[in-house]
């Protein structure tokens, strides 16, 4: 393990990544692997960066995608991805993201469709907008503007109704992100430093975020990262302590939770998420969470999002947390001291006039 870190230190980040390369990158570093087996079309199972990530002598390394659309609330160009090293239950892009599917694409095909997207995009953000939860601050989604000509009552009333535009998944701006989602083997970073430089070479004004589960981020792959081109990265921290980490996600989270820190002090753009499972992660763990963040910077935008049942978490063994829960734990965390923390998933608790009612008392009408 010594050997190993004295080593990469004194590599340029070519040098790095091929030894990155040689085999499990974490087990390389001292890591245990992850929970990262995915099932074949042929039901085998198989690592997900051996059955997902390929190297090909004439176009560098390429990964399984399954789609590639501008994703709502988001207002960006997401790519899903095939291959997790997490199992999680409540995982609701499981059916590829566990299971191996998609399309192979090199960082040039990636390349290619930004291009196009570059034509598309009507908003240009600053690295440190270059997040998901900076999205909510534009644009409700409604398409009102565009569809009936005119904005409702809680508009943000940022943008022109020509920076509003049509995707597969509603209305809403197009921004200067490029998001990679689904599947998370972020512990491989060579695909995605290709596909960073690719990326920039289209355009400097784009951003590239990486959203993760964070199980990859060690500090040799941060420092690679930070050397490669990324941008931002949407962490993705689902409990607190280990023993209810492992039954979510069937590994541990312990270098997870110190990639808060590292992230910040590469200069990474950080956005948190956390969500709210009745009777798994509730306000104890959040309480946990948000004390993690506190410690390294208040201003990390956060979100406490409100689960629903999928997965192999289904009703009626599993709910949605109420109004008074999330209440309650946001409360909390705002209390520990985050200055920039939100809720989402709205539908999911707020069903009744007497749900938002409870909401707008506590918290104030423009909550939602």
């Amino acid at each position: 393990m010594q050997s190993f870190i004295g080593t990469v230190s004194k590599l340029t980040l070519e040098n790095r990544l091929a030894v990155i390369s040689n085999g499990c990158t974490m087990l390389v570093q001292g890591y245990p692997r992850g929970s990262c087996l995915v099932e074949t079309s042929e039901g085998a199972k198989k690592m997900a960066c051996t059955a997902t990530l390929r190297h090909n002598p004439d176009s560098g390394h390429e990964r399984l995608i399954k789609s590639l659309l501008v994703s709502r609330p988001e207002d960006y160009l997401s790519i899903y991805q095939s291959g997790c090293n997490h199992t999680c239950l409540k995982c609701h892009s499981h059916e590829f993201s566990k299971v191996v599917t998609g399309k192979w694409m090199s960082a040039s095909d990636i390349a290619n469709v930004v291009s196009e997207y570059l034509d598309y995009v009507t908003v240009f953000e600053p690295k440190e907008a270059a997040t998901s939860w900076h999205a909510h601050r534009l644009c409700n989604h409604c398409g009102m503007c565009v569809t009936m000509g005119k904005r409702p009552p809680k508009c943000p009333e940022k943008l022109s109704p020509e920076q509003i535009v049509l995707s597969p998944q509603g209305f809403g701006p197009a921004r200067n992100i490029i998001a990679f989602t689904g599947g998370d083997v972020l512990c491989r970073p060579e695909f995605y430093i290709e596909a960073a430089e690719k990326i920039k070479e289209v355009s400097n004004d784009f951003h590239v975020l990486l959203e993760t589960n964070g199980y990859g981020l060690t500090p040799k792959n941060l420092e690679a990262y930070s050397e490669g081109g990324i941008d931002a990265f949407w962490l993705d921290i689902k409990a607190f302590t280990e023993n209810t980490y492992r039954k979510l996600c069937g590994t541990t989270n312990q270098h997870i939770l110190s990639s808060v820190e590292r992230i910040i002090n590469h200069g990474f753009t950080l956005e948190v998420l956390t969500l709210y499972i009745p009777d798994i992660v509730e306000t104890d763990e959040h309480i946990q969470i948000a004390e993690l963040i506190a410690e390294t910077d208040t201003g990390i935008p956060t979100t406490l999002l409100a689960f629903f049942p999928c997965y192999k978490l289904l009703s009626p063994d599993y709910r949605p947390p109420t109004v008074q829960e999330m209440v309650k734990s946001y409360t909390a965390m705002r209390e520990v001291g985050l200055e920039n923390l939100r809720m989402s998933n709205f539908g999911v608790f707020v069903k009744t006039d007497q749900d938002r009612q409870y909401l707008n008392e506590a918290l104030g009408s423009k909550t939602i």
